[in-house]
């Protein structure tokens, strides 16, 4: 997918555009009560108040003032967002106006906003079957802006997809707890091992892209199609019924694999596609941690 460098700002500042608008206040809000600190840190001292905790008193600054302080903590608020993008070839397909590479791009970008708003880091892993590039976190809008642009810059590959590959890379590098954002098709086998390895270790959010023609092939006689991630050509006969079926019969069974992968795991899912917006999808894993955290 690589583009003139005029052409790529185009589509950046396009996409940063669309998604700054989503980023408002509502959102912003949703991904701070979703997306908690790891814990606590040290805020303050103050002065002892009758109904505070006695376990809170600091001791060292009681015995120099006199008489009580307490220690005061608060939220460690820091967060730090990995985005793990497959841009092996099949990521360059799309039947409508948008290819999944594109769609992996605006979710991205929607959601490092999100995070640089709310003063968490925001780093890069794009992989096909083997590393491409990796961006370490970074605060800031543009860093956020950086990770939109290389997802668009990747280069065009017929490489194939490691995902397990990429999460031991992940799970190497990054050894805090982390949330990560997989956005792939996920058009893969034998990671799943690997998946529930990182599940322990981070907070992890799978974000399948899909385009309708994977699962509805049409009607349109015979059709020559290339595997984009080997560069096989072969002819398929959309006309026959019976291939049509068997093509949905494989899709639905790959998109029920994952579904199952993803529930045993207990992990949750923003289910992205090529044809529609995503912002309601967000909300909605956003809503289901809400409920399953009480709040």
């Amino acid at each position: 997918m690589a583009i003139d460098t005029k052409e790529l700002m185009k589509q950046v500042g396009k996409i940063r555009v669309i998604t700054s608008r989503l980023v408002d206040d509502k959102l912003s809000g949703e991904y701070h009560s979703v997306f908690r600190g790891q814990g606590i840190e040290f805020d303050e001292v103050r002065e002892y108040i009758a109904g505070d905790d006695i376990r809170s008193i600091d001791w060292n600054v009681t015995a120099r003032m006199g008489h009580p302080y307490i220690k005061r903590y608060s939220e460690e608020r820091e967060l730090t967002i990995i985005f793990l993008v497959d841009i092996s070839g099949s990521q360059c397909f799309g039947s409508a106006k948008r290819s999944k590479a594109e769609v992996a791009a605006e979710i991205t970008c929607l959601l490092a906003l999100s995070a640089v708003k709310n003063q968490d880091k925001v780093g890069l892993i794009l992989f096909s079957d083997r590393i491409e590039k990796t961006i370490p976190p970074r605060k800031g809008r543009r860093a956020a802006i950086r990770l939109v642009r290389e997802v668009l810059a990747a280069e065009e590959t017929r490489r194939g997809t490691d995902i397990a590959g990429a999460l031991r890379f992940l799970n190497n590098i990054q050894k805090r707890k982390a949330v990560v954002f997989i956005i792939s098709d996920f058009m893969d086998s034998n990671y799943v091992k690997e998946l529930r390895v990182t599940a322990r270790r981070h907070d992890v959010i799978c974000c399948p892209v899909s385009d309708p023609v994977e699962s509805n092939l049409p009607d349109v006689g015979l059709i020559e199609l290339q595997d984009p991630e080997n560069g096989n050509l072969f002819i398929v006969d959309t006309s026959s019924r019976k291939v049509r079926n068997e093509f949905k019969a494989a899709a639905e069974a790959h998109a029920a694999e994952l579904a199952t992968s993803f529930r045993r795991l207990k992990m949750d899912t923003i289910h992205l596609s090529t044809d529609r917006p995503f912002v309601d999808e967000v909300r909605k894993m956003f809503k289901k941690r809400q409920t399953r955290a009480g709040r």
